[in-house]
């Protein structure tokens, strides 16, 4: 399983329990972080963004240890300017990962941008939508190909979802549910892992609170299948042969 997101601390927020259910069932895990979050309102005792860069790193590898994610990677594109990237630059880093790591199931945002609606959630989530159909094409960045790098296609391709939007943001239509994960067990553990990341600490009251009464399920939209799929799921490997 690869998570792909846009900041430290949205593999806990978004999906941290499902990376401990799966990680508990002996699913490997990933989690590609597209920036290291410098841009953050929130910045601890960084200096400049350098410092919040280098801090929020740190605490992304706190987090993603606690999650049992087994990578954790933190590319270096800049935190609010996703929407200014150059597309085929950001898709081809990500095909490579993807041809690399070889999983069956990719996670991501909805082009809305989750909850809140964050242009870099929106962003994060084209780019992955991208890669998760171009790893598996040979015409797609062949330059990369040789050796152990194939095409791959992945199994499945999940977008966050939710039941609630936030009255303080700007208004945002999430993608209808498909797949209901419970993960009441992980809530606690999903709450440690967010609170790794220290510099967010003026978050936590407001996530803590959310998390209680919304957190004990994990919501996802089924963007694309190799098989289909039925129209509600309680497991996002149903379906996938295991061995």
């Amino acid at each position: 399983m690869i998570c792909i997101t846009a900041h430290p601390d949205d593999e806990a927020g978004n999906f941290g329990g499902c990376l401990q259910l799966y990680a508990g069932r002996g699913v490997e895990t990933s989690v590609i972080c597209l920036t290291p979050g410098q841009a953050a309102t929130h910045r601890g005792s960084a200096r400049n963004d350098l410092e919040l860069a280098a801090l929020r790193r740190q605490e992304f590898a706190a987090a993603c240890a606690i999650l049992k994610v087994t990578n954790g990677i933190v590319l270096d594109y800049p935190d609010g300017q996703l929407h200014r990237m150059e597309p085929q630059k950001v898709v081809c880093e990500l095909v490579l990962k993807i041809r690399e790591f070889r999983p069956q199931v990719i996670l991501t945002f909805g082009p809305e941008g989750g909850v809140t609606g964050h242009t870099d959630h929106s962003m994060a989530s084209i780019f992955a939508t991208l890669a998760f159909h171009w790893a598996g094409r040979s015409n797609r960045y062949p330059d990369q190909l040789g050796g152990d790098i194939t095409p791959h296609r992945a199994h499945k391709l999940y977008y966050a979802s939710a039941d609630f939007t936030l009255p303080d943001r700007q208004p945002v239509t999430p993608p209808p549910t498909t797949a209901v994960i419970e993960v009441e067990p992980y809530l606690e553990t999903k709450l440690e892992a967010f609170k790794a990341h220290t510099t967010q600490s003026p978050l936590f009251k407001m996530f803590e609170s959310r998390m209680h009464h919304y957190g004990g399920q994990e919501k996802f939209h089924l963007a694309a299948s190799l098989s289909p799929a039925p129209t509600q799921e309680t497991d996002l490997f149903a379906g996938i042969d295991k061995s």
